[in-house]
């Protein structure tokens, strides 16, 4: 049995249905913009592409944190 996916891909389902985007598509969006920081990409998301606080943290943690490790 596999386990349950936990931290913020755990919200990628829900953000794929609400928004209609692939999660590629929105990591794309936060390593193209030229903002660096995690409260300003959570802020743009939410004020230019209407995502919740929820899901836009998500994505950013997510991403950020893939590109760290990187």
């Amino acid at each position: 049995m596999s386990e349950a996916v936990k931290g913020p891909a755990s919200y990628f389902p829900s953000i794929e249905k609400k928004y209609g985007r692939p999660i590629a598509e929105w990591k794309d969006l936060i390593r193209t913009s030229p903002l660096t920081r995690h409260m300003e990409l959570v802020s743009w998301l939410k004020t230019e592409h209407g995502l919740g606080h929820g899901h836009a943290n998500a994505l950013v943690a997510h991403t950020l944190a893939e590109t760290s490790a990187g």
